[in-house]
């Protein structure tokens, strides 16, 4: 595939990914419906009578319609003499008429889908309509709901179980319901079940509850006939006057309406549904290839005997089915017997059974009926595995749905699976249902051991499905994440799994600009290119993570070496990458990155990206360095939630990252407890999993106040602070020194070094001190004490103090004081036309100072690269001032230079130096005091300024409004402007006007005609050129401006700035610390002469640098980079740490107020359904007591009766004793110890209902019938003799019959059947070993490939004489190598000969098999002979090893166990 055809696939299915929600395009109703009605009338249609017949009196066919419901052409002549009617040939098929959305009205407008379909219809076309049309997601386990069609009573306990364990099975795995539809019997309950659940949940999702009832049966439906289709139907529920008829029930959400031409007739749903239920069941669970399909599982209660037989055909097909016990007639007959023995399971017990559960109805039942169902029980008994009875007494946790789940995983340990494959398929089922639970109790057991190998795949499917408890629970049982991402295609693919999310969506937008970018598009290495094209490379995710972390990390998965990198950040694609970047991408691929992974981070990473919080605080328990990545996830999450633009996915973001922040916290404070000396030395070590940048710059960056307050980060900032200094030295200790630093050496002030010496003293003493009264000699023996340490020289000393960043920014503050106390002599003294000395000093000053601002722009330790860095200088307030302050001083001295503009260049600089002196306020930032006043003092500025806005609406309308009316056509600007303006705004403090009225007004205060540029221009003049005041208007004008802008606008102001204190005042502190750090980093990093002497240092570190071209130092105190050893050390110290804070976060949440509720609460429940379930169960276990001493009494009865015969045969006399069997129902004593004495011994396929390839059916034979030596009068077998049997005697004469009976006993039919012969028909097997090795480690047999069933099976076939070998053979093996072993044949060892019980034996014809051993050796010529026709047979014959795994059919795995015996094998 070519470069262009792999990207362009990339993006496709990352645009997919980006999508997935949205699985279907929006389109509008009307298209939708359009689009549906085409499909339904091109695919489905009804059935519909073409011949009207008379049935009976009256107009109604024999269809059931009336005659008006019939067509023209279907209604003929009443002379009509033709052929009667049938149901196959005059019942046709037509495009459907019903179909669409079903509206029930009532309380909640419950709407729906129907359609009406034919009999015929395709089970393919009806999946289609529901997951194609009706939009439906395909499900996870498909529950078809039987039983009673007729209203039952369901005991208030066991109906809640049933509605809450439904539901919640439904809910929790993804499955479909499937009911008859109408609103009777057991469908009235799924239907109640649903709409409690509809009532109570808060959740979007709908329970699918699909409806399958019968078109004719149903009352009403004429308002659901529409030809274009009904959008919706109004459908009324009329029970009351329905007669035969049934109606919908309201609470299901799809019906699909079966027709077969008929009116009134019931069941005719049953065949569709059945094939329905099995086409679904074929389908791939979670359309994958993987070869689970979905599951069934049939739930029983009530029903008679149609439920029997859907019970029956289910169990038949696999199945599994759930019987509720107490939920009334056939499913409590199957449930009272489901613990018995067979050989306890008689005609008789069913029968009292049935008149005990069916009542009247029982009345209605024929003894041949119930001897059929005792047969079906029976059968449905013997498959164990998938039969599951649901006691309210009986534990399953107390919920059905658990029942269900372990009754579908019961049935998936049959023996037609492997071990490990049954383990793999119930795990897959159990995640694809997320039920995590049953996963617990019936997976991860003793009995299956689980490598981590074999889970990855149940991993993967874990994370990509977001189910966070499996991944806990696969991580508990063994998973290790190291081998599960030791591939990077694995993580790549889960990058490519990604649910639609903000990450992906930039991910996808980053892979297309760099195709059109002309880039190698990619980034994929080219051999997974070509093998899997739809991948998303490390290399994207890494460029991406880093955009959203920060320009100052490295990346975090090394480039690809065959793809060109693109820039990190979209915006910055047109810049060339700097020189820190190039080299730390070759330090990247020098650091061997694959040892410096590490699977808990990768697996973090990508589920905060998703924006996860369950798999990502799974994932971050497993990370190595997890405060690092608490702090990554939460710069990550607020990046993502400041650019998104959905505003709930935003905040749940912000939520998250506040909550990592928190881990954050947590784990530090359990390091500076335990150790504040590590805990330091975290917060600054160099992290190799994120970008190579340290905890602290991580918390700067993502805002993290909260983390930057903590005291620990406090103490290191104080350290740092004071350099090598002691940070116990006071201030005043720390200033005299600066001026008189001979003290130094004296020890008026500590340094940190010396502290150090005097714990080393002290600890060394006090270990003296042990050692002395204790005798140890550990110190001796061991490797003695350490070195100790020299104290500091004389010029370290001095170095020291004048290099701490607290005594720079003391300096920094007098000499600023100096220059402030400079420029204002400049400025009110010696400011003339010649510069003089002192001013000529002041310019140098300020260059010092503009060399120092550039030297900060430009200084970039974290390697943010210059436009990070000029942003972030920018964004400082004191930078701005600093940099007004500069411009404006250079403007200034440009106009001060020059002869015009000298004055105003002097008012610039006099502007400048209030800027300067603002700029002042910057050292109190350090002060913990006046630090904080500062930020409230900032908020109040901006609040101030939006109130000025307010405040001028007032000052304006009333100044204008003032201006007019009092002067008369003012045309001076500067006296409008002080009119309109000025005034209004001197008013608000107090200095009224006095030209509003005559009290304190004086003509000689004006200029009549504003001839006088001086003074105002008079207000308006009346004939005696005095003042006209409209005093009642303005005086009402200043009192309500007085009442509006001085008593409510600044009493809202004070309660603004009130306001602003109180919300301000509990964050100040955090504020204070955070914005902290950047001046001490500032004064870390300034030279130590302060300015002007300053310049000295910059000339000294341009020469340094642009000359000499020597890199920067590299400090230590704001990121160190530890060697390997010390590193790993500190962070299984931090894994400790993190332990022990979840432990204590845990234990702190079990103890909360809500914790100890919602355990009350649910202990609160548990007690309550306890005793409700002991109330109820009381009275059935005594029943359960009295129907066994029943039975008991019933034996001793039987047994008594027998030794009563006993003695009257002996010629004792006795009363002669009424028989308790039933009618057609043969018992006796004989039968009763013979039928002991076998037990569950007889054959079970020979009595199969249905006979192999034919339409017969086999008379019923219940187990207890199955001797010959047990009267049974009712029997009368089905006589089958089959077409193709080449017989040696005519089957149907009686006599011949009577000449063999089968040694097994009754099956239910007679004659050959499908067997050659009556009698025996003898078959040999052979099992043909050899040892794989002289070791003989390993024994194998050989096996023929069957091409009709696709399955492996032992050699052999029917004979004539069991001393030959089958002739069917003579194909398979070749000529040659048949004779070879049938002359071997006599040396074989008998391994089995007998009766073998086969689904084609009848009674007077019966399969009798010979399986023989042949070993042969591994030199022989016969077994050259057979490896060599093994070579050339395609693999029509295989050697297979001996193990209890091999995939043939149980009596051939039972002849296979007998062989590896004789050779001492365990199979």
């Amino acid at each position: 595939m070519s470069e262009a055809g792999l990207e362009s696939r990339l993006v496709h299915t990352l645009a997919v990914n980006t999508a997935r929600p949205s699985k279907h395009l929006f389109l509008s109703p009307s298209f939708q419906r359009l689009a549906l009605a085409s499909w339904i009338k091109e695919n489905i249609c009804k059935k519909e009578c073409c011949f009207f017949e008379k049935d009976g009196s009256g107009d109604v066919c024999k269809c059931g319609y009336a005659k008006t419901d019939h067509t023209d052409e279907a209604i003929k002549p009443e002379d009509f003499t033709g052929e009667s009617w049938n149901i196959h040939r005059h019942v046709r098929e037509a495009p459907t008429d019903a179909f669409g959305d079903i509206s029930f009205g009532g309380l909640g407008q419950k709407t729906g889908k129907y359609a009406r379909v034919s009999t015929d219809t395709s089970p393919e076309i009806l999946y289609q309509l529901l997951t194609e049309q009706w939009k439906l997601s395909p499900p996870n386990l498909l529950i078809s709901v039987t039983g009673g069609a007729k209203n039952f009573y369901l005991k208030s306990h066991l109906k809640n179980m049933f509605h809450r364990g439904l539901i919640k099975v439904a809910q929790t795995t993804g499955a479909w319901i499937i009911t008859g539809g109408t609103h009777a019997g057991v469908m009235k309950h799924v239907g109640q079940a649903v709409r409690d659940y509809a009532m109570s949940s808060s959740m979007q999702g709908k329970i699918v509850t699909i409806g399958v009832a019968t078109w004719g049966i149903i009352h009403n439906r004429k308002a659901l006939v529409h030809p274009e289709g009904c959008f919706p139907a109004h459908y009324l529920m009329d029970t009351g006057n329905q007669g035969q008829l049934s109606t919908l029930d309201s609470n299901h959400t799809h019906f699909l309406l079966v027709d077969d031409g008929t009116h009134g007739h019931y069941g005719v749903e049953i065949k569709l549904r059945s094939c329905l239920e099995m086409w679904i069941t074929r389908k791939c669970l979670g359309n994958k290839g993987t070869g689970v399909t979905i599951p069934v599982v049939c739930v029983v209660l009530d029903g008679g005997p149609g439920t029997l037989n859907t019970i029956y055909n289910a169990m038949l097909h696999g199945t599994p089915c759930v019987i509720l016990e107490g939920s009334g007639r056939i499913a409590d007959v199957i449930a009272h017997v489901s613990g018995l023995p067979l050989i306890r399971v008689t005609i008789a017990l069913i029968q009292q059974l049935m008149k005990k559960f069916f009542g009247q109805e029982y009345e209605q039942f024929s003894d041949g009926k119930i001897i059929e169902w005792t047969k079906k029980i029976q059968d449905i008994i013997r498959m164990s595995h998938l039969l599951t009875v649901f006691r309210v007494s009986e534990d399953y946790r107390g919920d059905l749905d658990v029942a269900i789940l372990q009754a579908l995983l019961k049935a998936s340990r049959s023996s037609e699976f492997l071990e490990v494959e049954c383990w793999n398929r119930q795990l897959e089922l159990a995640i694809t249902w997320n039920r995590v639970d049953i996963a617990e109790t019936e997976i991860f057991t003793e009995e299956s051991q689980w490598k981590s190998n074999d889970l990855h795949w149940a991993m993967f499917s874990a994370l990509a499905g977001n189910k966070p408890q499996f991944v806990s629970l696969l991580l508990e049982n063994g998973v290790s994440l190291r081998d599960f991402l030791q591939e990077e295609e694995t993580l790549c693919e889960l990058y490519t799994q990604l649910p639609s999310c903000f990450f992906l969506r930039k991910l996808a937008k980053r892979i297309h600009s760099a195709r059109r970018s002309g880039r190698q598009a990619f980034g994929i290495r080219t051999r997974a290119c070509r093998e899997q094209g739809e991948k998303i490379s490390l290399t994207y995710v890494s460029d991406e993570v880093r955009h959203l972390l920060g320009k100052f990390t490295q990346p975090l998965y090394p480039p690809s070496t065959t793809t060109d990198q693109l820039n990190m950040s979209m915006d910055e694609t047109s810049l060339p990458p700097s020189k820190s970047q190039t080299s730390s991408q070759a330090q990247l691929r020098e650091d061997s990155p694959e040892t410096q992974r590490d699977p808990g981070t990768d697996l973090f990473l990508w589920a905060v990206v998703q924006n996860n919080k369950e798999l990502a605080e799974i994932a971050w328990e497993q990370c190595r360095d997890c405060m690092s990545a608490a702090l990554a996830a939460s710069k990550i999450l607020k990046k993502m939630a400041r650019e998104g633009s959905d505003a709930d996915d935003a905040e749940e973001m912000r939520e998250l990252a506040n909550h990592y922040e928190k881990h954050a916290i947590g784990v530090f404070t359990e390091c500076h407890n335990s150790d504040e000396s590590r805990a330091k030395k975290l917060l600054v070590r160099m992290s190799h999993l994120w970008g190579r940048t340290t905890c602290l710059r991580l918390a700067l960056e993502a805002d993290d106040k909260n983390v930057i307050a903590q005291s620990g980060v406090q103490a290191l900032l104080t350290q740092i602070w004071c350099g090598k200094l002691s940070v116990e030295n006071p201030v005043w200790r720390v200033l005299i020194c600066m001026v008189f630093f001979p003290l130094i050496f004296t020890g008026f002030l500590c340094f940190r070094h010396d502290e150090i010496i005097q714990r080393e003293t002290a600890k060394d003493e006090e270990m003296k001190t042990v050692e002395t009264l204790t005798g140890s000699t550990l110190r001796r023996n061991g490797c003695g004490p350490l070195k100790p340490m020299k104290p500091l020289g004389c010029w370290s000393r001095l170095m020291y103090l004048y290099t701490s960043p607290q005594v720079k920014f003391y300096w920094n503050i007098v000499f600023y004081f100096a220059f402030l106390f400079l420029f204002a002599v400049v400025l009110m003294i010696d400011f003339q036309s010649t510069p003089s000395a002192g001013e000529l000093l002041l310019y140098i000053w300020l260059l010092s100072l503009v060399c120092e601002e550039i030297r900060q722009l430009f200084h970039d330790p974290d390697g943010f690269g210059f436009r990070k860095k000029a942003k972030m200088y920018i964004n400082e307030f004191w930078n701005i001032l600093d940099v007004l302050s500069i411009v404006l001083f250079l403007i200034g001295l440009a106009f001060r230079l020059t002869t015009e503009l000298f004055y105003l260049g002097k008012i610039i600089l006099c502007i400048d130096f209030v800027v300067f002196c603002l700029r002042l306020m910057a050292i109190f930032t350090i002060s913990r005091t006046l630090g904080p006043k500062i930020i409230i003092v900032r908020k109040m500025m901006m609040d101030m300024f939006f109130f000025m806005f307010l405040l001028s609406i007032w000052v304006v309308a009333y100044g204008v409004a003032k201006q007019g009316i009092l002067i008369h056509n003012e045309n001076r600007l500067d006296w409008i402007i002080r009119g309109v303006l000025y005034e209004p705004y001197l008013i608000i403090f107090g200095q009224f006007p006095k030209n509003i009225d005559n009290t304190e007004f004086d003509m000689n205060s004006c200029s009549v005609n504003a001839t006088d540029p001086l003074k105002p221009k008079c207000p308006v003049l009346n004939e005696n050129q005095s003042p006209v005041f409209p005093e009642w208007l303005t005086i009402i004008m200043l009192c309500v401006y007085l009442l509006f802008a001085n008593i409510l606008l600044l009493n809202l102001l004070i309660a603004i700035f009130n306001f602003t204190f109180e919300e301000v005042q509990d964050n100040t502190d955090k504020i204070w610390k955070f914005q902290r750090y950047e001046l001490i980093k500032e004064y870390h990093s300034r030279p130590a002469a302060p300015p002007p002497f300053i310049i000295l240092s910059h000339i000294y570190l341009f020469i340094r640098s642009m000359v000499l071209r020597r890199p920067p130092k590299i400090y230590k105190e704001f990121k160190n980079e530890l060697n390997p050893t010390e590193d790993e050390e500190l962070l299984t110290w931090e894994s400790l740490m993190k332990d022990r804070y979840l432990v204590s976060a845990r234990q702190e949440q079990s103890q909360s107020t809500e914790r100890r509720i919602l355990d009350t609460a649910q202990k609160v429940n548990i007690i309550t359904d306890l005793l409700e379930r002991n109330g109820e169960t009381s009275a059935a276990a005594m029943l359960k007591r009295l129907t066994q001493l029943e039975e008991q009494v019933s034996q001793s009865t039987k047994a008594l009766q027998w030794i009563m015969d006993s003695l009257k045969s002996q010629g004792l006399p006795s009363k002669d004793t009424q028989s308790r069997t039933p009618a057609g129902v043969d018992e006796t004593p004989d039968s009763f110890r013979n039928t002991s004495e076998k037990g569950s011994g007889f054959h079970v396929n020979s009595r199969q209902f249905s006979y192999p390839n034919s339409k017969l059916t086999r008379f019923p034979v219940p187990e207890e019938k199955v001797p010959w030596e047990v009267s049974f009068s009712s029997y009368k077998p089905t006589n089958y003799t089959s077409d193709d049997s080449e017989d040696h005697v005519d089957g149907s004469e009686p006599e011949a019959l009577a000449n063999y009976r089968n040694p097994g006993g009754r099956t239910g039919i007679s004659g050959r059947g499908a067997l050659s012969r009556l009698g025996p028909n003898l078959s040999v097997e052979l099992v043909i070993t050899r040892w794989r090795d002289s070791e003989k480690s390993v024994l194998e047999y050989l096996a023929v490939f069957d091409e009709s069933r696709r399955t492996l099976s032992l050699p052999g076939g029917p004979v004539d004489s069991a001393d030959k070998l089958p002739p069917t053979l003579k194909k398979t093996m070749g000529k040659k190598l048949y004779e070879k072993i049938n002359a071997k044949l006599s040396e074989g060892t008998k391994v089995f000969e007998g009766y073998v019980d086969d689904c084609r034996n009848t009674d007077n014809a019966w399969m009798e098999m010979t399986v023989l051993n042949i070993h042969l050796d591994r030199k022989s010529q016969v077994m050259v002979d057979i490896n060599n026709t093994v070579l050339s047979s395609n693999g029509a014959l295989q050697w297979q090893e001996v193990s209890s795994k091999a995939t043939l059919s149980s009596n051939q795995r039972e002849s296979l166990r007998l062989a590896a015996a004789l050779h001492n094998r365990k199979f």
